[in-house]
């Protein structure tokens, strides 16, 4: 059987309903576009509001436009069971089913699993007014719906970016204290931007996961119930569970490249992550494809960009590789800073490589006033790249290795 596809306008107040009946059984199956998009692309959707002309499995309730790390736009096919799962292992993890307040865009998975969860949970949304994120707004936004509303838990999701605006500001800060939990995710989270909201009594819970597994599905490093994870010989991150995609609209040779069923019948999910496995927690180092080569020896930006934004001065870091004579690439940081400036540069490259090696020590930074970024969160690695490339900052100079 088939089931017909909904284009509908990334909004709240359109998507909850539809979400809802969708959920139920009771309509066809949603496909959200930010506004101002053609809604086109590869996975051949429709944008004209009404049920596109090919329609998708009949359990799938979802369908999540995302590019990936490649920039090919593909569509992720999201079934009931799934999200129904993936709903459940969250609320067992916190502290139960709640309310939720929306800051993120729902063109994404993690804005709409913000509304899932409301739905699953016979609750309604609390949906920040339309406009920039800015922690005021925020703050009031938090003292109206908590103020106000029944007892009973109360979340929100976020993004790095978004946390570190929230704890700059007093206010800000004070409205995250009134959450059960607050989930990071959408990009990794500095040890440091964790441990500075912790202490500022903060209970901020980081999420790993993506569209193919509706979400985060490992929290603070240990995945949600029923979900497994395993990581192959190159340490790339491997997971497994009811919360996985049915696959990809139109892309059966995504399917085959993404998806693949062990001996014992067990259907993986092959991410394009890299990590580390001890005690069961796993550690997410980066992305196999961000691997930057320098002078022959391999760097994850990851471990670097934690440890510069772990130094006085730094408030955010990517780390990106730039066309080099000499050694191929040359590692550069691209940083925030706090008003003091970043810390100098022979002593920034003496603190990454007294614990990486000397080749994983940026030979340049540049200064930006904001990281550049996509989807809801991630820091644009090709932009950054561009700016390293082009642009000039503080200390913007080569030093020997």
């Amino acid at each position: 059987m088939s089931r017909a596809v909904r284009v509908l306008p990334a909004r709240a107040d359109v998507l909850v309903g539809a979400l809802r009946a969708a959920l139920e059984d009771d309509g066809p199956a949603v496909l959200p576009v930010a506004e101002g998009s053609d809604g086109g692309g590869s996975d051949g959707d429709g944008s004209d509001g009404g049920s596109s002309d090919d329609g998708v499995a009949d359990d799938v309730v979802l369908v999540v436009r995302t590019s990936g790390s490649t920039g090919a736009p593909r569509g992720v096919l999201l079934s009931a069971t799934a999200l129904r799962a993936s709903a459940d292992a969250t609320a067992e993890r916190l502290a139960g089913p709640g309310r939720w307040l929306l800051a993120l865009p729902v063109d994404h998975i993690a804005g709409l699993q913000v509304l899932v969860r409301s739905v699953l949970a016979g609750t309604g949304p609390t949906v920040l007014p339309p406009g920039p994120f800015r922690a005021d707004r925020f703050a009031a936004a938090v003292t109206a719906a908590v103020g106000t509303s029944p007892a009973g838990p109360w979340y929100t999701s976020l993004v790095p970016t978004q946390l570190v605006r929230l704890l700059d500001d007093a206010a800000g800060t004070a409205a995250l204290r009134r959450f059960d939990a607050v989930l990071v995710g959408g990009a990794a989270t500095a040890g440091s931007l964790l441990d500075r909201a912790r202490e500022a009594g903060v209970r901020v819970v980081t999420t790993y996961g993506m569209t193919e597994t509706c979400g985060g599905c490992v929290y603070d490093g240990r995945p949600l119930d029923g979900v497994d994870v395993r990581l192959d010989e190159t340490g790339r991150v491997w997971l497994a569970g009811p919360v996985l995609a049915v696959g990809y609209r139109g892309r059966p040779d995504l399917d085959a490249e993404t998806f693949t069923v062990d001996a014992d019948g067990r259907r993986w999910l092959r991410t394009g992550d890299l990590g580390r496995l001890a005690d069961g927690v796993l550690t997410v180092t980066g992305r196999a494809d961000d691997v930057l080569v320098t002078g022959g020896v391999n760097v994850a930006p990851g471990p670097v960009e934690d440890l510069l934004t772990g130094l006085p001065g730094i408030r955010e870091a990517c780390v990106v590789g730039v066309p080099d004579a000499e050694w191929g690439q040359a590692v550069v940081a691209v940083l925030v800073v706090g008003p003091d400036g970043p810390p100098p540069l022979a002593d920034l490259r003496r603190h990454v490589a007294d614990r990486l090696g000397a080749a994983a020590a940026p030979r340049r930074v540049v200064v930006v006033p904001a990281l550049p970024l996509r989807g809801p969160g991630k820091p644009d690695r090709r932009a950054a790249a561009a700016l390293a490339s082009t642009s000039a900052g503080a200390e913007n100079r080569t030093d020997p290795r």
